[in-house]
């Protein structure tokens, strides 16, 4: 009696289109991340501003790159596809979000 497989494991070292999308979007997340708490940093409402907006985009791509690698993954971690770093991407774009959010909203109660 033979098993098959519908997913094959495909090695660590080798960067597919799945996970370079993902790294790609998780990227996008930690950049609106470090624009989010730098603007959050911020006392003046005017420098701000950029950094809320760079948050935010760079927030919403994050989720939008790591929910189209979660969505046409075919297999599960380990199989190339970069489900693993889509899901990170998608936590990273979330919290990019919520912090240029409340850096949005604070630079609108300054001003």
């Amino acid at each position: 009696m033979s098993v098959h497989l519908l997913a094959e494991p495909i090695a660590a070292a080798s960067l597919t289109s799945g996970r370079l999308w993902s790294l790609v979007a998780a990227l996008a997340g930690v950049i609106g991340l470090i624009a989010g708490g730098l603007a959050l940093a911020r006392k003046r409402s005017g420098d701000s501003r950029r950094g809320t907006f760079v948050a935010l985009t760079a927030g919403l791509l994050g989720m939008a790159g790591g929910g189209y690698v979660v969505a046409a993954a075919e297999g599960g971690p380990g199989t190339g596809y970069g489900i693993v770093g889509g899901f990170i991407a998608l936590v990273l774009g979330l919290l990019a979000t919520i912090v240029g959010w409340l850096a949005l909203s604070r630079a609108r109660r300054v001003a």
